[in-house]
């Protein structure tokens, strides 16, 4: 966009917004000749799997024909609210073996806590079905990479719930940076401004009768159970979870890496953080900085910022988690939740933009894909690249020192404790542990 001013430029935004190809109206359910309905099992219905559930429950060509989850008061919810919404109701299991076995289920949906992500996303590709994994894709960053090659052996679609990849205002900013509305971007801002609990400090105790703890804790490695751990809670436990900036944190991650143009790992990470605020059993940063480098690759060196307060009520240029694109002509400020705004310089506001997400958008993404084979919106290379960041930042505020990273190998560089932390260890033995992955060993 440099041959001509930005004026001429912006006086043919709207017609570049309206033709953004990758949105488009939403396909039709399904073409002609396909099945009346896919089989789904849904593994891991609580918490925001609620919201799954509803969702694909209610897509005309889907028949939900497995709840799973080792909570059985949680699975006996979730069988309850398929057939008040459907008039099915659903086998149910704790196992999630029983519900790859089914030859009739085509795709699962696995909300399970993180480090369930991986291990149940390469059984499901194994077993032939499609997966809508929810985020992070995967517990560290060799999962991911095992998810990806899975998923291209076996040929199956691999949706991250990186649901803003769906969102329409994203899309139109995301075009805008594209075509140089604020110039070349040359940094990226994520940030994560939220108030989250106090979760105590809890000592071990023995499960509920009603959760078999067992299942729950799968391949990790095996703790005591504690009440504080479960559910949702878990996500602080770095056994289980990867902290807000792998919960939270990564949709704007993602974002940012998508503004900013990069398809790769940076190559430098540092980081600063710790817990500030809370004096309880959370095991990751409630404050956290993160800076990671991307080397010129035929072009400009780029930066991606990251900034996280948990324990913060307050929310900066007007969005609770959002994104920042800073260019060399202008800025554009984006909130998944609620729109953009586009400045040009002496920071004159040129347009702004409302909008939001629409789950049932992406589902609807990840249906149509699992049906004609088409890589969908969040492909899991698209969600391991900005998971990764997670794995990451989290990494480089632990060890407390710059990380060189090798993108195209995926290795840390010259820190061998470092490049441990890229893998994880495993319960020796477990049958939901990576395939060649030795027995008590790292991914």
């Amino acid at each position: 966009m440099n041959s001509a001013p930005r004026r001429d430029f912006l006086k043919t935004t709207g017609t570049l917004l309206a033709g953004v190809a990758t949105m488009g109206p939403l396909p039709k359910a399904r073409p002609a000749g396909a099945p009346d309905r896919m089989g789904v099992g849904m593994i891991g219905p609580g918490g925001h799997g609620s919201s799954l559930l509803r969702s694909f429950a209610a897509q005309p060509d889907v028949r939900v024909l497995w709840v799973c989850d080792p909570d059985a008061q949680r699975l006996q919810a979730a069988a309850q609210a398929v057939a008040a919404a459907t008039g099915h109701t659903p086998r149910t299991t704790a196992d999630l073996r029983h519900v790859l076995e089914d030859r009739a289920v085509g795709a699962v949906v696995i909300a399970t806590p993180d480090h369930w992500h991986a291990p149940a996303t390469l059984l499901a590709c194994e077993a032939g079905k499609h997966v809508y994994v929810e985020k992070p894709c995967a517990h560290n960053l060799r999962e991911g990479r095992l998810m990806v090659e899975a998923a291209r052996r076996t040929g199956r679609v691999v949706q991250v719930g990186t649901q803003s990849r769906s969102a329409e205002h994203v899309h139109q900013a995301m075009a805008l940076l594209r075509e140089g509305a604020i110039g070349e971007v040359l940094v990226a801002k994520a940030w994560n401004s939220q108030r989250r609990r106090n979760i105590g400090k809890v000592p071990p105790s023995s499960p509920p009768a009603h959760l078999d703890f067992d299942l729950w804790l799968g391949p990790a490695p095996a703790v005591p159970y504690q009440a504080n751990l479960l559910h949702g809670t878990w996500r602080w436990f770095q056994a289980f979870g990867t902290g807000d900036i792998g919960n939270d944190g990564v949709h704007d991650l993602d974002l940012a890496r998508w503004g900013l143009g990069v398809e790769t790992h940076p190559s430098a990470i540092a980081a600063l953080g710790g817990k500030y605020f809370f004096d309880d059993d959370q095991q990751f940063p409630d404050t956290q900085s993160v800076v990671y480098e991307y080397a010129a690759a035929g072009g400009r060196t780029r930066q991606l910022l990251f900034e996280q307060r948990i324990w913060s009520p307050y929310v900066q240029e007007g969005h609770e988690n959002g994104n920042a694109f800073y260019g060399t002509e202008g800025m554009l400020i984006l909130g998944k939740q609620s729109g953009w705004q586009l400045f040009g310089p002496r920071n004159a506001l040129r347009q702004e933009v409302r909008g939001g997400i629409d789950l049932g958008r992406h589902i609807r993404n990840f249906l149509d894909c699992a049906r004609s084979g088409a890589r969908p919106r969040a492909d899991i290379e698209v969600g391991h690249l900005s998971s990764a960041l997670s794995h990451l930042g989290n990494l480089a505020t632990r060890i407390g020192r710059v990380i060189r990273f090798d993108p195209a190998q995926e290795t840390v560089l010259s820190d061998p404790e470092a490049a441990r932390g890229l893998r994880r260890e495993y319960r020796p033995g477990h049958w939901a542990v990576p395939a060649g992955v030795s027995d008590g060993g790292r991914a």
